[in-house]
């Protein structure tokens, strides 16, 4: 099974090098890790050991980035370095403040592991979610530097339940410590022999209550809106989104939506620009008339790291990618206490089914369906009283940091370095 792991890697890694030249997101992978272990080795200090953050991508990183706060909060001097799988991840968080360095993960071959644990030297090291690199694990366990799980989830249909999973329940058994986000996965866990897991949460919830907060108002969206009564704010979207979403405004042109697409490349733009002509695009206002923006019903949001704040603008919200392979983050949304809607491809996402639970998410197949939920969410009692649920749910669930922070602390995995200096200083 291991050669054809290794196989496999190889394979990847000559696809994405083959289509480079015509696929930008390959081009970014694959020239994101031309000379990397020479920066990396350039930009590291001896002698750091650094906490190792690994993300596949940004969602990743979210779930995360509250951990990275705490430890930067409560303990400055420890270094952080972030890898990332995706360009998607790595082009927008590359400049973090959270991390002292931010690099590509070099590909998983016993020869680039060894070299990339030998250069960066980390104290211990956290992975996110489900990502599981069989030479990164067994090597760090190997030299006995401690990797960890946080935000974990697994279900039944995985390759490591099955009867020929047996190479894959090897590679979790590397892991020091399983903070999984339900006790489903605790289970699932036990189930393969494998106890060090145990409840902690989704850290995510621990970053989105901070979302309110942290706000920032946006004067061309307030001008757009104008104090308008019913704003659906639609995130992450694709194009069976943006097509239901123009179907929506032809039934119900009450609406104004705020629409943020996943993809804000120029042919997508075009395509929603085909869409719905009236839309108008965010780096364009300025050149827009009054009336023009007094009559537009939508505004599209091109640029990125904004989603957040538009939330707070919304009376309902709409998350995208429900007709592909699963929807995007639901939490920003309910955090501002906003009904969700998003489409079929919700299962696999712990948050939406509970969302559906309280009463505040709403999945929908068809254009007929969000018609009807956005007429039923018109009433203003019920959209209250479904986004006071999301709130409540939201608030509820966080916490997942302190958990693991508190881990981490008895372990001695952090702030032991620091508690010997100012009992020193103290003596």
């Amino acid at each position: 099974m291991r050669f054809l792991y290794d196989a496999g890697i190889g394979l990847y890694t000559l696809l994405l090098r083959v289509i480079s030249p015509f696929h930008r997101k390959a081009k970014l992978w694959v020239d994101g890790r031309k000379q990397l272990f020479a920066r990396i080795e350039q930009a590291m200090e001896k002698g750091s050991h650094p906490i190792w953050f690994h993300f596949a991508s940004l969602g990743e990183f979210e779930q995360g980035r509250p951990v990275m706060e705490a430890i930067r909060l409560k303990y400055p001097d420890e270094k952080i370095i972030i890898t990332f799988f995706s360009p998607s991840g790595y082009e927008i968080r590359k400049n973090t403040p959270l991390a002292d360095h931010v690099f590509y993960l070099p590909t998983d071959t016993a020869a680039h592991v060894r070299k990339f644990l030998t250069i960066v030297q980390p104290k211990f090291a956290v992975f996110t979610k489900y990502e599981y690199w069989y030479h990164y694990f067994r090597e760090l366990n190997k030299r006995d530097i401690p990797l960890f799980l946080i935000s974990a989830i697994f279900r039944e249909e995985q390759v490591f339940f099955k009867w020929y999973g047996g190479f894959f329940r090897g590679i979790l058994k590397n892991v020091r410590f399983f903070f999984t986000q339900n006790m489903d996965s605790v289970l699932w866990l036990r189930a393969i022999r494998i106890r060090q897991a145990g409840l902690a949460g989704d850290t995510r919830f621990d970053r989105v209550i901070e979302l309110p907060k942290q706000r920032r108002t946006i004067p061309e969206v307030e001008q757009f809106l104008a104090g308008h009564g019913r704003v659906l704010v639609a995130g992450s979207t694709w194009t069976p989104d943006e097509r239901m979403l123009s179907a929506l405004l032809t039934a119900q042109s009450d609406w104004k939506i705020l629409l943020a697409p996943h993809e804000i490349h120029e042919a997508h733009l075009q395509e929603i620009k085909q869409l719905i002509p009236q839309a108008l695009f965010f780096s364009h206002f300025s050149a827009y008339a009054a009336d023009e923006v007094e009559k537009a019903s939508v505004m599209v949001i091109d640029n990125i790291g904004m989603l957040s704040s538009l939330y707070g603008y919304g009376h309902l919200a709409y998350i995208g990618g429900g007709f592909g392979v699963g929807i995007h983050n639901t939490l920003e949304a309910a955090a501002y206490g906003i009904p969700v809607v998003f489409g079929p491809n919700y299962s696999r996402f712990q948050e939406a089914v509970d969302l559906i639970e309280v009463g505040s998410g709403f999945p929908v197949e068809n254009a007929e369906e969000l018609k009807r939920v956005a007429y039923a969410l018109s009433s203003e009692p019920k959209r209250i009283s479904a986004g006071e649920a999301a709130r409540k749910y939201v608030q509820e669930k966080a916490g997942a940091t302190q958990i693991i922070m508190k881990y981490l602390e008895t372990e001695g995995l952090i702030g032991h370095d620091q508690r010997i200096k100012n009992n020193s200083e103290a003596i």
